[in-house]
């Protein structure tokens, strides 16, 4: 009885955390304040899905730039048109969400370390592309809070910080596809390029974005509460 009455208390204690966890993300993202300065750490996952994606395409990758207003370009070289070209404008948007699921799974086993030094490692390997410097510098100092957590932090705070990186990512990824569908510059964004390059209209491209982030908020939640 002590055992299982041990249990559940830790459970408990677990999924508040957890929830605290999500709450102080939820504010850094929908608070405009802090959205201003937070944003680029979703504007950094969202390029680096871009590299990857056209670097597995098998097209030629340029650099990344990464700006101060939080907007972000990803340059790669190939054919102008064709699956490859599809494939790296798709992986913008849902990379935030896909990062925030893989590091949910990696809290959920108790592999919050491991979570913070793959995070360094992209990090690491995204700043190897910045080919300019207030990109370089946001990159570095995003790098050196996660660094500082991982390599100083005791084992609870890697723990709460690596499932607000998780919830951030998250809902992060949401209200950047948000921002996409109320934007009225048209022809610049991945859901215009997109549009252009296939069949399928802009606003198809935005409403599978939603989608993703959505299903992808929903899915990390269950496994972030009811590991």
């Amino acid at each position: 009885m002590a055992t299982l009455e041990r249990t559940v208390s830790l459970l408990i204690e677990q999924r508040s955390a957890v929830l605290l966890a999500a709450a102080l993300a939820l504010v850094a993202v929908m608070w405009t304040a802090a959205w201003r300065w937070t944003r680029t750490v979703v504007t950094i996952a969202h390029e680096g899905g871009h590299a990857l994606v056209a670097v597995l395409a098998g097209r030629g990758l340029t650099g990344i730039r990464l700006h101060a207003d939080t907007s972000g370009l990803t340059v790669s070289t190939g054919a102008r048109r064709g699956p490859g070209l599809v494939f790296t404008f798709l992986g913008g948007y849902p990379a935030p969400s896909v990062l925030g699921i893989g590091g949910a799974l990696l809290v959920a086993a108790d592999q919050a370390a491991l979570m913070l030094w793959i995070a360094i490692a992209l990090l690491v390997a995204t700043l190897a592309h910045v080919r300019n410097a207030f990109g370089v510098f946001a990159v570095l100092v995003t790098g050196a809070l996660v660094g500082a957590v991982a390599w100083w932090g005791q084992p609870r705070l890697q723990d709460a910080f690596a499932a607000a990186l998780c919830w951030f990512l998250l809902f992060g990824g949401m209200r950047a596809v948000h921002e996409l569908r109320r934007t009225r510059r048209r022809g610049a964004s991945d859901a215009d390029m997109l549009g252009s390059l296939t069949w399928v209209p802009r606003g198809m491209w935005v409403l599978l974005f939603w989608l993703l982030a959505t299903a992808a908020v929903i899915v990390a939640a269950g496994i972030l509460l009811f590991r």
